[in-house]
């Protein structure tokens, strides 16, 4: 990912909106979710909720496929693998073992 890529990202994310729905989508990857389920989730109408949306999928954070009647919304895991390598590529000055804590923390969880 470039600065560019990742100041988007980090610019979509940085609204509790546009937050708690791309945690939601990660939660429910990779079957996702409904347009509807999601702003029931975070208690917006549809209307409203789109506009957060589109800001995520801007950033190539979020994706939507339509299934029928309903736009089915997917995390972007690859943007996200991406940002997070982003900011932690240059972790701790080159010392590895200064971020073998946080990787310890993610590793229960993927």
């Amino acid at each position: 990912m470039i600065e560019p890529d990742a100041l988007a990202a980090l610019g979509a994310l940085a609204h509790p909106t546009r937050l708690a729905t791309f945690r939601l989508l990660v939660r429910h990857e990779p079957v996702g979710l409904s347009t509807g389920q999601l702003a029931e989730a975070v208690g917006l109408t549809q209307s409203t909720f789109s506009t957060h949306l589109a800001v995520l999928a801007k950033a190539g954070l979020v994706s939507a496929e339509k299934q029928g009647r309903q736009m089915i919304q997917r995390a972007n895991i690859e943007a996200l693998r991406g940002l997070m390598l982003f900011l932690a590529k240059d972790c701790c000055a080159g010392n590895p073992e200064l971020c073998a804590p946080l990787v310890a923390e993610l590793s229960p969880c993927c």
